[in-house]
């Protein structure tokens, strides 16, 4: 038997109304998005159910919404005994594999990423770093062309093969992005983001995220958890802060974070939170393995039918 990893997605995938129809089909979903307000003492669920897209944009508010709307989706299964054997999740999508895995709870944790959120969007300020995406492109090539381009330019997100993100500054990003095309890319394009994610210049963002970290306790871990710093499992719980806090200015290890899950005999990949990203990332890293989204109640149901 295969073992299955469940994955969980980071910020891009939002939209308004996620979540909603199997809230309103599954007490165990709706009651997460109740405590998520609860938590937070402001109705997240309005505003991600009936609030406009400019407000699920910003950062501070991305960042609890998809971690309460993964963690809602994820309920049924759970109930139903449907469990994964590992776990990892791209950017804000790591706390929702620690909060499956026991380490965090999550009252805690969705209050945390909210002050996550506030941090990388303040640590630069607006009009001043971005990203871009590279297709097409060998991850050799595009770290040449970071290195290439004057200023601050780095690799932020190695999604799959031929899909690498990079973080920085505009004008050097833009550079970059040229370079890259010279080079062969098949695309470099720049992303609509406010704010240059997993690049050294979030390093403030992680230390303010460390002094709010003082506050959190940390569990013992009951599923590996697969960190995007280091591609390696994690299981010792002393680990986790140090991690997550890294994580902010670090290059996320996606691609390398799903061959460590393949090669242990994970063959099932079920990503549980807004959009389709990370399915379409593991189709491109491999072929055979078995890849399902559940973000509504259709997904939702007929994977638990299949199980």
């Amino acid at each position: 038997m295969g073992k299955i990893a469940f994955i969980f997605p980071g910020q891009g995938a939002q939209y308004i109304g996620m979540g909603k129809d199997i809230a309103d089909k599954y007490n165990e979903a709706n009651d997460i998005f109740n405590e998520a307000s609860d938590s937070l003492g402001f109705d997240i669920k309005k505003m991600m159910f009936e609030g406009s897209e400019e407000a699920l944009k910003i950062t501070e508010n991305t960042q609890p919404a998809i971690l309460t709307t993964s963690i809602a989706c994820m309920q049924p299964l759970l109930k139903r005994g449907i469990n994964p054997d590992v776990t990892a999740g791209l950017s804000i999508g790591e706390y929702s594999a620690f909060v499956l895995a026991g380490a965090f709870s999550f009252a805690d944790v969705v209050k945390l990423v909210k002050k996550r959120g506030k941090y990388m969007q303040e640590a630069v300020p607006i009009g001043v770093g971005t990203m871009a995406a590279i297709i097409g492109l060998s991850t050799h090539a595009v770290v040449d062309a970071c290195n290439e381009a004057s200023g601050i330019v780095e690799p932020a997100n190695f999604n799959c093969p031929g899909q690498i993100v990079i973080a920085g500054e505009i004008g050097a990003v833009e550079r970059a992005v040229e370079i890259c095309k010279t080079k062969g890319a098949k695309k470099a394009i720049i992303l609509q983001v406010s704010a240059p994610f997993h690049c050294s210049m979030l390093k403030s963002a992680g230390e303010k995220l460390a002094s709010e970290f003082k506050n959190i306790e940390v569990n013992d871990i009951s599923i590996p958890v697969v960190s995007n710093v280091t591609a390696q499992y994690i299981t010792n719980k002393n680990l986790v802060k140090e991690l997550l806090i890294k994580q902010v200015s670090n290059p996320v290890l996606w691609e390398d974070s799903v061959r460590v899950m393949l090669n242990d005999g994970v063959d099932t990949f079920v990503e549980i939170g807004p959009g389709k990203a990370l399915t379409g990332f593991v189709r491109r890293i491999s072929k055979d393995a078995k890849v399902f989204n559940i973000e509504n109640i259709d997904s939702l149901e007929s994977y638990i039918k299949g199980e």
